[in-house]
C-alpha cells in the first residue's frame, strides 16, 4: 500500500507543477490590445505579402534525412574499427577476424548502394 501513496503522490505533484507552469505563463504573457493583429505572421511591423502557409518540396525533408541517415552511419562506423583493430591486435579473444570483417563489408556495401539508389532516384540533386 505505501507504493500506491508514493506513486499518487507523485502524480499530484506532477499535475501541481505542470498546472501550476500553465497558470504562471498564462498570467505573465503579454496581452496585446491590438487583437488580431497578434495572430498575423509577423509582428516586426512590416505588413506580411500572402500567407504564412507557403508549400515546400517533399525532397527537402528527404534530403536532411539522408544526410541524417549517412551521417549516423558513419559515426558507426568509428567504434566498429576501433573494435576491427583490437581484434586484428588479438586484444579481443572469440570474435574471428574474418567473420568481423565481412561485416564490416556488407555493411559498407548496404550503405554504398543505399548511396547509389538515392543518386540514381534524383534525391540529391538540388533544385
Amino acid at each position: 500500500m505505501d507504493s500506491y501513496t508514493l506513486i499518487g503522490f507523485s502524480v499530484f505533484l506532477g499535475a501541481i507543477f505542470v498546472g501550476g507552469a500553465i497558470s504562471i505563463s498564462k498570467m505573465l504573457a503579454f496581452h496585446s490590445p491590438e487583437g488580431d493583429r497578434k495572430v498575423q505572421p509577423y509582428e516586426c511591423s512590416e505588413e506580411p505579402i500572402g500567407g504564412a502557409r507557403i508549400r515546400f518540396k517533399v525532397a527537402f525533408y528527404i534530403f536532411a534525412l539522408l544526410f541524417l541517415l549517412f551521417d549516423i552511419e558513419a559515426l558507426f562506423l568509428f567504434p566498429c574499427m576501433k573494435i576491427f583493430k583490437a581484434v586484428i591486435n588479438n586484444q579481443v579473444v572469440g570474435i574471428s577476424p574474418t567473420i568481423l570483417f565481412v561485416e564490416l563489408f556488407i555493411f559498407i556495401f548496404i550503405l554504398f548502394f543505399g548511396l547509389i539508389y538515392a543518386w540514381r532516384k534524383g534525391v540529391l540533386t538540388w533544385e
